[in-house]
């Protein structure tokens, strides 16, 4: 189905649909977001749950976190009316260590929230990302299908591949063609998304399937991103791109931006996380990301947002966080012994 056609899908009267399930059904849909580390990732998730919370969403926000995120993080994550679920991590096999990003190597645990099968269907959300418009009419879409925003292949990142070489972009396929009559680069990709936001529905049979399937895959650059495009190639659904903005298409392919209709912003571009925003970087003077960091810093510092009478004041001695039982599927996931493990820097 073609993403103008979910977009007339994806009305109000979608979202008021999804409130009502979700007023018969309060816990069988959610966000879910991912937190490891003891960095400030922890600003993104609140500044998201924050922003969840002012467009009305009918679901809560559960965060998925590796047993190194501190307690006292946890404890603001809770306060601003998180559920936190601790996982197990994920590591890479030893044959997928060198990444295009080192931090892509934590991304693996990414793939624990397929075993969150409470959940009938969750959007997932990295904590870059800011919510600016009520999504939850994406919960109504049709099932059995993975639906994410297509990605672009402009960035440097893609240097490795013919389609950057040739300046191809499935964001703009008009503009360069792919060649007809070459056995050097044959068919053209396929449809390629950026897994920073998508819907799912958790099942064990995929969280099964997942670690079976990574050991017999080649090596990839994009680590979860690629290991995701692959598992779910038969059955991935592209939804427009006010579903997940990712910032360097303001500059990469504007003319398939309306940013008065975009919904959701990602943060992801070098210097954009609106927490260690100098404007120094590349392309961070610009007026229009200026403007949607001012937009997620409004959110973040409104405290009328703040859930009330949250557990911050209250004594955390006793404090029990919910952890993921440990699943019959955990050992295909463990660290290799002697993995070439690349150490990366707290993410989400």
């Amino acid at each position: 189905m073609a993403p103008e056609l979910m977009t007339a899908k994806m009305t109000a009267n979608a979202a008021a649909a999804a409130a009502a399930a979700a007023a018969a059904k309060p816990a069988t849909r959610a966000y879910v977001t991912f937190l490891a580390g003891d960095g400030d990732y922890w600003k993104g998730v609140v500044g998201l749950a924050k922003g969840l919370r002012k467009v009305r969403s009918a679901y809560p926000l559960v965060v998925a976190v590796l047993p190194d995120v501190p307690e006292s993080h946890r404890r603001i994550l809770v306060s601003q009316g998180c559920v936190v679920r601790e996982i197990e991590p994920v590591y890479p096999p030893e044959n997928q260590t060198q990444f295009a990003m080192a931090y892509y190597v934590i991304n693996y645990s990414k793939l624990r929230i397929w075993e969150f099968v409470e959940y009938e269907r969750m959007v997932y959300l990295d904590a870059d990302i800011q919510v600016f418009e009520n999504i939850d009419g994406l919960f109504e879409l049709e099932k059995g299908y993975f639906y994410a925003v297509m990605a672009g292949f402009c960035e440097k990142t893609w240097s490795h591949t013919p389609q950057y070489r040739i300046g191809y972009c499935q964001q703009c396929p008009d503009k360069v063609a792919w060649p007809t009559r070459t056995a050097e680069l044959g068919l053209p990709p396929s449809s390629y998304f950026n897994a920073g936001m998508f819907l799912k529905e958790p099942n064990l049979a995929t969280a099964k399937g997942s670690p079976e399937t990574l050991r017999l895959i080649p090596p990839t650059p994009f680590a979860k991103k690629d290991f995701l495009k692959m598992f779910f190639r038969d059955n991935y659904r592209p939804i427009p791109n006010v579903y997940n903005l990712v910032l360097a298409m303001l500059w990469r392919h504007p003319e398939n931006v309306q940013l008065e209709k975009v919904k959701v912003v990602h943060y992801c571009a070098a210097g954009s996380k609106p927490w260690r925003f100098t404007g120094k970087e590349a392309n961070m003077d610009r007026e229009d990301i200026n403007a949607l960091v001012k937009k997620w810093w409004d959110i973040y510092n409104d405290e009328t947002l703040d859930l009330k009478g949250c557990l911050a004041s209250r004594p955390t001695t006793t404090t029990r966080w919910r952890r993921c039982p440990r699943s019959r599927f955990a050992r295909p996931w463990r660290r290799p012994a002697r993995s070439k493990y690349v150490t990366a820097p707290s993410a989400a």
